[in-house]
């Protein structure tokens, strides 16, 4: 089996008149599912409405310039059929990741491709008044550049390491950015940019972007590892995103990797938030004699297991913090250019992180694992050596039904590119509660 999503389900529509801005998000949807375009008559037939609604829904759509008449397909006796598909300059969104490293942003068309990136490392010692003014900066400079009709904007989705609060649109002290306590991100941008603002955390965002993208099909069942300054797991089951009762699902750090270490801030050792942060990989190296990094003893935690690690031993040079994405790129050069023993300790991170991603696919009986995030360019040639076959091995469900294993379709900015996909499945997205009526 190669893993290729299943054909969409298609939502099915309501006739009655006072859900027909439901009724047009079934539609919109329907055609960005099918890429090559659909006909009038096979909107019907998929949605379930009326041809004199689905009619009426495309001729909005096609004034609005959300959709584009695209050629024609014959299909049995009669004149062939106009198609229809998703105009990509019909509305934009913009996506931004605050990541303790790296600002990232990015301007997605209707079909979820990016027309622009941008990326700010984020300032040493910056409060966070001052990296949200950045954000804005870099955010008009994106879209100014990019030549848009600022007025096809839907709106702007933030990314960032949790905790958080959804509801209200602010950070709750994540453990990866010291000093941002309750910050009201989503206000504070809405106010400075006038768009509608979405927050989202990262990992959760990611796994938005790779359903957004096709790369995973609306019935699957899925654990996107999110790896970089820290580790998060986003986890779909049957196409939909779980944000959980606050918007913080995902938080892995604790899982078990069957590992003696390193201490966790838990009391316990080897938590899959140790095992995998950067600064622990580097510190192990030195250890190992592998190599040495002198690091910025200022530089603050960013390991990302739900709380600050412990500290290092007297006289450890290295302290996790933005420099040491430095110091582990360096480590991953070694591995490529054929060091056995930084190979060997990559192998070692890879069969305990299938450890904890095996018990992740048994939780939710997933089909799919996708692995993600700043890191995962320099980690995916020893993990998919390794993982694909340590997971179907250990997963219960593998006996029943294949189990894919593979990278984002994404790239390295998934976060900011699911936080912008947020905002369009927000706005097209088909959702049952748009039919309850007060």
């Amino acid at each position: 089996m190669t893993g290729v999503p299943a054909p969409p389900t298609i939502r099915r529509g309501s006739n009655l008149p006072r859900v027909g801005g439901y009724n047009q998000v079934v539609v919109l949807e329907a055609i960005r599912h099918h890429p090559e375009g659909l006909s009038r008559v096979e909107l019907a037939s998929a949605t379930g409405l009326s041809p004199q609604a689905v009619s009426n829904i495309c001729r909005r759509l096609l004034d609005d310039d959300l959709v584009v008449e695209a050629g024609r397909r014959a299909s049995g006796p009669g004149k062939p059929r106009t198609l229809l598909r998703l105009q990509p300059s019909g509305r934009y969104a913009v996506g931004v990741h605050l990541d303790p490293a790296v600002v990232s942003h990015v301007l997605l068309d209707l079909t979820g491709q990016p027309v622009a990136r941008s990326a700010r490392a984020l300032r040493p010692g910056a409060d966070p008044d001052e990296v949200l003014r950045d954000v804005v900066e870099d955010v008009d400079r994106l879209v100014a550049g990019s030549g848009i009709d600022p007025g096809r904007l839907v709106g702007l989705g933030v990314a960032a390491p949790g905790p958080l609060d959804r509801a209200a649109g602010t950070l709750v002290r994540p453990p990866n950015l010291p000093g941002w306590e309750r910050v009201a991100v989503r206000d504070t941008l809405a106010d400075a940019t006038g768009l509608p603002v979405l927050l989202d955390k990262d990992v959760v965002a990611a796994a938005v972007g790779e359903v957004w993208a096709g790369g995973l099909g609306p019935g699957a069942t899925a654990v996107f590892l999110y790896l970089g300054t820290g580790v998060g797991a986003g986890l779909v089951v049957g196409g939909e995103v779980l944000r959980g009762a606050s918007g913080n699902a995902g938080e892995v750090g604790h899982l078990g990797t069957g590992a003696t270490g390193p201490s966790c801030w838990c009391g316990l050792g080897g938590c899959l938030g140790e095992v995998c942060a950067p600064g622990q990989v580097v510190r192990r190296a030195v250890r190992e004699g592998i190599g040495h990094w002198d690091l910025d003893p200022a530089a603050p935690d960013l390991t990302d297991a739900g709380g600050p690690t412990v500290p290092p031993p007297a006289g450890d040079p290295l302290h996790p913090g933005a420099s040491v994405l430095v110091a582990f790129d360096a480590f991953c050069d070694l591995a490529d250019a054929g060091d056995t023993r930084a190979l060997a300790l990559l192998e070692d991170w890879a069969r305990h992180v299938a450890k904890s991603v095996t018990d992740l696919v048994d939780v939710l009986d997933a089909d799919h694992v996708v692995f993600g995030g700043p890191l995962w360019a320099r980690l995916s040639p020893t993990f998919l050596t390794l993982v694909p076959a340590l997971v179907r091995d250990r997963a219960v469900g593998a006996a029943i039904h294949p189990i894919a294993v593979r990278g984002t379709v994404l790239g390295p900015d998934v976060a900011a590119v699911g936080a912008a996909s947020t905002v369009l499945d927000q706005a097209f997205s088909a959702r049952s509660s748009a039919l309850l009526v007060d």
